[in-house]
């Protein structure tokens, strides 16, 4: 079954003469435990479709489902929540900086209404690699790797079975890009999750996709498998283009 399917997508911003047309018919679909990639160049789209997805992009046409339910326009309830969390591209900006990690994720917790707090952020910190030596910290006191776990535990928070990942690791040192990618990966197989990422890295795609579909101004161009992207296989020139483009031996061996 499939946890996403997108059709006919468009989404726009503004009105009249100020009409900016950002994501134009876009369609696919991610099925149960699957992790799929949009990728393409900065302004091609692939981060409007999770901003119409969670609604923060609320002008859109199309058909939108999660889980089988079909979305409308406007705001997302409680429980959509619980099913569907967004990590953010850069970590610091996503955290409030007077709240301590233990704040951050006993709010997030009480919001959802999770059970036993103080047992839940523990496991939490666990789950993403931090432990409770971090439970008191700060934002200002942690990495950029650090802060990024921290609002991937507090994704975590609510339990859900969706993470839309809008570029999780392009705001990080590369010495610790891999560390995250590789928590995202463990985590996935651990707690059943399906995956919708956002890159601009293809070898990031490589890696952590099944799927991928391939953005240019504002439509999808192609949608290919992870294999034929790591044999530098497509059928569209735009495609072609990209890999060409790309550290060839990055995305062989992703």
């Amino acid at each position: 079954m499939n946890m996403i399917e997108i059709e006919g997508l468009n989404v726009w911003f503004g009105h009249g003469i100020d009409r900016v047309d950002a994501v134009r018919g876009a369609s696919f679909s991610v099925a149960r435990g699957e992790s799929f990639g949009l990728v393409g160049e900065s302004g091609s789209g692939k981060s409007t479709i999770l901003r119409a997805i969670t609604g923060l992009a609320p002008d859109w046409s199309g058909r939108v489902t999660i889980d089988g339910q079909a979305l409308a326009g406007g705001k997302r309830d409680r429980a959509f929540f619980r099913k569907v969390q967004m990590v953010f591209q850069d970590p610091y900006a996503s955290l409030h900086p007077r709240h301590s990690v233990d704040q951050v994720l006993s709010e997030t917790l009480h919001l959802h209404g999770i059970p036993d707090i103080d047992t839940r952020v523990r496991s939490l910190l666990d789950d993403v690699g931090l432990g409770g030596r971090f439970r008191f910290r700060y934002p200002h006191q942690l990495s950029g790797g650090q802060r990024q776990r921290v609002a991937i535990a507090r994704a975590l928070a609510g339990e859900p079975e969706i993470l839309l990942l809008d570029e999780p690791t392009s705001a990080l040192d590369v010495s610790v890009q891999a560390e995250i990618l590789n928590l995202l990966t463990d985590l996935r197989e651990e707690h059943n999750l399906t995956y919708l990422m956002v890159s601009h890295d293809l070898s990031v795609i490589g890696h952590m996709c099944d799927r991928l579909a391939v953005m240019k101004d504002g439509e999808i161009v192609e949608v290919m498998d992870v294999a034929a992207l790591r044999d530098m296989r497509a059928e569209h020139a735009y495609t072609r283009d990209l890999l060409a483009a790309s550290v060839a031996p990055g995305v062989r061996t992703a």
